[in-house]
Parts: C-alpha cells; sequence; structure tokens
C-alpha cells in the first residue's frame, strides 16, 4: 500500500465512473441522467497522464444492482496503471471475499456504502486482514446518509455515521452530497465540515466541484481530498490547475 493511503498531502482525485462499460457521470445520482465521456482506460491514462496520483473507480451498474457489473473495464483499468497509482474502487461489493479479491488483484482501497451500512462488521472484518483499506462511503441527500444507488433512506447523519465506522476500522471516509452531484453548482462545505469534525481519519470530498475555488474552500474545510469528476470532464478547469491551486492555497 503506498503512502497516500492516508493523504499525507491533499489530492484533487478524477472519477472514473462507469456504466455499461463508458465512462459517465450522473447528475444529483439519478440513474438515467448520465453524460458518457468515453473508454474507461483512456480516461485513466488521460488522468494519470495529467498528474493524479489517485483514481477514484466506481462502477455505477453495480451500486444500482448491488453486484459487480463492469468488472472488465475495471480489470482494464488496473492493467494499465502504473504501480505507483492508487485505485479505489466502489460499486457492487457487498461481501468481505469480494473486497479482499479486489485487494488482492491491485485495487488500493475498496470503497464500501450499502454494505457497510447493512453489514457494519464487514468493515472491521477486512481491515483485519487489509488494514486502513476500507473507504465507507456516505451519501447523503437532504442530510440523511442513502444507500443502494442513493434509492434507500438510512436514518442516518453523516457526522454521526463517519465517527461509527471509524471505530470499525475503516481507514478513510468519502462524503458525497448527492444533492449538488454532477449539476456544477458549488459544493456545500458546512456538510463537509461536519464529518471532518467528527473523525479523525481522512474524509475525501465529493460532489458539486464547479470551480477551482471549490477545491480550495474543500481543503480549507479539512478535506484530505476530494473526487472530482463532471467539472473535469467538462474542461471548466484542468487537473493540474486545481491540484496546484490546492497545493498554494
Amino acid at each position: 500500500m503506498s503512502d497516500s493511503q492516508r493523504f499525507s498531502s491533499f489530492e484533487v482525485i478524477p472519477a472514473v465512473d462507469v456504466q455499461d462499460g463508458s465512462v459517465v457521470q450522473l447528475v444529483g445520482g439519478e440513474r438515467g441522467t448520465g453524460k458518457r465521456y468515453g473508454d474507461p482506460v483512456e480516461a485513466a491514462a488521460r488522468w494519470t497522464d495529467a498528474g493524479a496520483q489517485t483514481l477514484h473507480l466506481v462502477d455505477l451498474d453495480g451500486a444500482f444492482e448491488g453486484e459487480r457489473a463492469n468488472a472488465a473495464a475495471i480489470e482494464a483499468v488496473v492493467e494499465v496503471t502504473d504501480d505507483d497509482i492508487d485505485l479505489q474502487l466502489g460499486g457492487g461489493i457487498r461481501t468481505a471475499a469480494d473486497a479482499r479479491g479486489l485487494l488482492d488483484a491491485g485495487i488500493d482501497r475498496v470503497i464500501l456504502g450499502t454494505a457497510a451500512v447493512e453489514t457494519p462488521e464487514i468493515v472491521a472484518d477486512i481491515d483485519e486482514t487489509h488494514p486502513g483499506s476500507v473507504v465507507v462511503s456516505l451519501d447523503a441527500k437532504d442530510g440523511e446518509v442513502v444507500v443502494s444507488g442513493w434509492t434507500e433512506g438510512t436514518g442516518l447523519k453523516p457526522a454521526e455515521a463517519a465517527a461509527r465506522y471509524e471505530t470499525l476500522g475503516a481507514g478513510a471516509i468519502l462524503f458525497t452530497n448527492v444533492d449538488v452531484e454532477g449539476q456544477l453548482q458549488g459544493i456545500d462545505r458546512e456538510a463537509v465540515e461536519a464529518v471532518v469534525e467528527s473523525v479523525d481519519i481522512p474524509v475525501i470530498a465529493s460532489g458539486g466541484v464547479a470551480t477551482v475555488d471549490d477545491v480550495v474552500a474543500l481543503k480549507r474545510a479539512g478535506a484530505a481530498a476530494v473526487v472530482v469528476g463532471t467539472a473535469l470532464y467538462e474542461g471548466k478547469f484542468t487537473l493540474r490547475e486545481a491540484q496546484a491551486a490546492a497545493d498554494e492555497s
């Protein structure tokens, strides 16, 4: 596991969300709203060439259906990505065995959402054999954690849930504000700050980033990293511009 497991410095992480074998960015987490951006391997190469230290891979079909559906596309990305680039993968990972298989096959961090909510002990189970490798994904709509492809409410508050998973061995928290996801309308800084303040492990922020100023604001809110999708694919700014602005702030 590389040093960036702990995000020793703030990272801007490009998203490579895969649906039906293609890169897709959804709006507000709604299925069917996606715009396609081509081949996942080409996208991964583009972002690593631009200086990405980590790639954020999501099997969107897996997130909605509950089982991985884009394994071939993800495996192709793993095969062509240099070992010094970290890969974190989510979507459809439902068992500890699934997670361990992915970690042993070259994924650096597994992202668990629905599985962690339904079976919290899975986090501790995976952490026993692969310490620090579990990122618990807390996706929030209207201040409530949602699961099953953002379709089911849980009654959990993100900050409270984050603290709970830290005690179970989560290596990091991925906090996504689904209300602003993919809309290029800006971030909800206060929501991110609340999660950051509830834990001592890294918090990766996601959702709503539209400008370089949003990236800087998330760093100042205490996030260890930010996942950016639509803004990068739509050319609102470059990965290098965003990382440089964060480094200078």
